[in-house]
């Protein structure tokens, strides 16, 4: 008998989605799943519309309590030996429970399986794109670069969320994250399948990590924090992993420059503390940008980086 998935399906005041949600649920090609929706208190029309599907799907609803609770609402509720997490907004294409599931025979000991997402621009003209996942496929390097995938795109093991508590009720953002660094500590073993079959759209600019950049920031920055930190005291802090950490600080400090010299410039120090080799690479260094970094410092490179963007932003001395 084939393995059973459990689709989880928290919803908040989604009533534009949940329908295409739940029908991309029911319309799977494979064969042996159940669809359980939670509602969390909507004030819409999302209730209405998700007992529109009868006993195709098992629903409930709640008063509104926020997501985490509503996902370890549903981990209680699933029956299912793995777990596929969709929120409302989003939606899967028919394959995507199979592609991974057919997967299964050739890692048998996995407990996360993760694939890229689609990314889903809604607008005008609305388009999508891989978000790929790049190599190497140490979860550890992927989490800190912060390249391990939404919810969507992940096939759960159920014990796997059950052994480490469930979802964090009082993480208000970085919420998968946080739960995939639980699971890295905890041992629970990741396997990379190439197939993307997971939509997620980007729609609104009012999420909560969109609301509040700051808190989002440092919540990715404690997840740094505390990965590092076990890596260290376990024995398994590799300089590729390393050098990862000092990399998503690096970028992380760049971007909190902007409206935060202080902690930016204390972000800086806490990498020459711990990774005195560190020299930054990718997008977010550029070559002169590099050498200017490694020659005079960090402050000085942001100050030729303003200098350079305020010329760009001056018609007349762009090509001066």
């Amino acid at each position: 008998m084939s393995l059973k998935v459990s689709i989880l399906i928290p919803c908040y005041n989604a009533d534009r989605w949940i329908a295409q949600a739940i029908a991309s649920a029911l319309n799977q090609t494979y064969p042996n799943t159940e669809v359980i929706v939670v509602d969390d208190g909507s004030s819409d029309r999302s209730l209405e519309i998700i007992k529109s599907f009868g006993d195709r799907i098992r629903w409930e609803t709640q008063p509104n309590q926020g997501g985490n609770i509503t996902r370890n609402r549903l981990l209680e509720l699933s029956t299912g030996e793995w777990l596929q997490y969709l929120d409302a907004d989003d939606y899967l294409l028919p394959n995507k429970i199979t592609q991974q599931v057919d997967y299964l025979p050739q890692i048998s000991h996995a407990d996360i399986i993760y694939s890229p997402s689609l990314l889903e621009f809604c607008n005008e003209q609305s388009r999508q794109e891989i978000l790929p996942i790049p190599t190497p496929h140490d979860p550890w390097i992927l989490l800190a670069r912060w390249y391990l995938p939404q919810t969507g795109s992940s096939l759960w093991r159920r014990q796997a969320i059950a052994d480490v508590g469930g979802w964090k009720i009082d993480q208000p953002c970085c919420q998968e994250h946080e739960l995939y660094l639980r699971l890295l500590i905890a041992g629970k073993q990741f396997e990379y399948c190439e197939a993307a079959g997971s939509v997620y759209r980007q729609w609104s600019e009012s999420t909560v990590c969109n609301r509040d950049l700051s808190g989002t920031r440092r919540r990715r920055l404690a997840i740094e924090d505390q990965l590092e930190q076990h890596l260290n005291a376990s024995g398994e802090l590799t300089s590729a992993r390393q050098q990862a950490i000092s990399q998503a600080r690096f970028e992380s400090a760049r971007m909190i420059w902007l409206s935060d010299r202080q902690w930016a410039t204390q972000i800086i120090t806490q990498i020459r503390q711990t990774d005195k080799t560190f020299i930054p690479s990718g997008y977010a260094a550029p070559a002169f940008y590099r050498l200017t970094y490694t020659l005079l410092g960090f402050s000085i490179a942001e100050q030729f980086a303003a200098a350079k963007r305020r010329i760009r932003s001056q018609p007349n001395l762009a090509n001066f």
